[in-house]
């Protein structure tokens, strides 16, 4: 292991994971700006399709974090045998996960489409999109499961690298299908989806070779068929309420998407847009969950209990200090994206406030990202996040935004307002939370160390 500055390992992580998660940004940023040159609908018919990919990645969210989270404590602590059975189990897990949804966007397209949205002409293209881009899944599981064990074992610039290769590969290969270069038919949305799984497919290859070529730790199939009975136990103890949060939010995420898609289509358009632009600006906040979740694990693995302690309590200040810049940035830059985008005047009209109330759910999301998604979990503190996320979704943010769209039919707009308030209601209690340090433990020693400054320090 290094011995670096906290700064150093910190730059070391975040910037090639910022890197990572912006190229992986711009691919609907290419779909949506090569898409709404040619038809609008399109656009919004290939966001919409892909709040499969959506939910697909809640479930892949919770594995990879179930592993990162052992993986990173296991690096700390040294034991490569350890992660490599750790990969096995969660490959056991993960590949039925890839192949159910395969098969539903292959021969359910439509009923998943319906699902979002009443607009036939929307529902028509979305269709096609879906039934290409299902093998996608199968490569796209692969690759995020290779890929965090990756990073966890100091591999993050390899991870970098191939994440650019991949996403500039999607967008090539986007112009080309999708407006008909180089003799190919134009395809639009169809195109589009035959980009993704093409780039999809080169990932998880190269992900693969990656993993054989550097990672200490080795693929095993011995260790997918025959799992280790203590470390499913604890894998489930400790991901279980990953899972469940993932599950229940990711479903009340999709209402939210539902009750937007409801409302017209001038809507539906604008939030695409909307969606993608909150997703560039986020990305600094999720490469310090994963890069905080990465060094606070090895500290907690390594049984550093008190540095892990006060690296996370740094890595929260500059979430906050970068959840404000972003935040204004994004309000700065709202005229100038409505007017750039090929909206009519409705739809660019409401992009316009839609990105001006970007600044507190930027915000928010930096915090709880940071917090939630990165500190609690890399020391095993899941269950408070599952319970914060489920009260915050289901009892505030999709009654009061289903209330405001079909009872008392609010302006559009203050619908939006309402359905992106779920981030900035949890601040608080999260920070409560934090303050209690019950997310400071060795999950990996040999008994499960904790360090017990709760009663001092609340």
């Amino acid at each position: 292991m290094r011995n670096e500055t906290f700064s150093h390992k910190l730059t070391r992580l975040v910037i090639p994971i910022s890197l990572q998660y912006f190229m992986f940004a711009l691919v609907p940023v290419s779909d949506a700006v090569m898409l709404v040159a040619m038809d609008q609908d399109s656009m919004s018919a290939v966001s919409l399709a892909g709040q499969v990919f959506f939910v697909f990645n809640l479930f892949n969210y919770a594995l990879m974090a179930g592993l990162s989270m052992f993986a990173a404590q296991y690096w700390g602590k040294g034991d490569i045998k350890s992660i490599e059975k750790l990969l096995g189990y969660v490959t056991r897990l993960a590949i039925p996960i890839a192949l159910i949804f395969f098969s539903i966007s292959l021969f359910m397209p439509d009923a998943v489409m319906r699902i979002y949205t009443h607009e036939e002409v929307i529902i028509s293209h979305g269709i096609n999109y879906l039934r290409i881009v299902s093998v996608a899944y199968i490569f796209d599981g692969v690759a995020q499961l290779y890929t965090s064990v990756l990073k966890n074992t100091d591999h993050v610039k390899t991870c970098t690298g191939i994440s650019i290769s991949m996403v500039a590969m999607n967008i090539i290969l986007n112009a080309v299908f999708i407006y008909g270069l180089l003799g190919v038919p134009a395809m639009g949305e169809s195109g589009a989806a035959l980009a993704t799984t093409i780039s999809c497919l080169y990932g998880a290859a190269a992900v693969i070779i990656a993993m054989i070529r550097k990672c200490p730790a080795r693929i095993r199939f011995s260790c997918v068929f025959k799992v280790d009975i203590g470390m499913r136990r604890d894998f489930s103890k400790y991901s279980s309420a990953l899972l469940i949060n993932q599950m229940f939010w990711g479903i009340g995420f999709t209402l939210v998407t539902v009750i937007i898609g409801h409302l017209n289509a001038e809507v539906i358009a604008a939030n695409a847009i909307a969606a993608v632009v909150k997703d560039l600006a986020s990305c600094f906040c999720w490469s310090l969950a994963d890069g905080g979740a990465i060094m606070v694990g090895n500290e907690l693995g390594a049984g550093n209990l008190e540095r892990g302690k006060k690296y996370g309590q740094k890595i929260v200040n500059l979430a906050i200090t970068s959840g404000i810049i972003l935040g204004v940035i994004t309000a700065a830059l709202a005229y100038p994206i409505s007017k750039l985008t090929n909206l009519d005047p409705v739809s660019a009209e409401y992009l316009f406030y839609m990105l001006l109330m970007c600044v507190y759910y930027i915000l928010g999301r930096s915090i709880n990202a940071v917090i939630i998604g990165g500190i609690f979990a890399s020391g095993g503190d899941t269950k408070f996040g599952m319970i914060c996320d489920l009260v915050t979704m289901w009892v505030f943010i999709i009654p009061a935004g289903a209330l405001a769209a079909f009872v008392f039919h609010a302006p559009p707009l203050v619908v939006y307002f309402i359905l992106n308030l779920d981030e900035m209601i949890k601040i608080p209690v999260v920070f409560h939370h934090f303050k209690k340090y019950k997310w400071v433990k060795n999950l990996v020693g040999k008994d499960n160390i904790a360090l017990e400054t709760a009663s001092s320090e609340s």
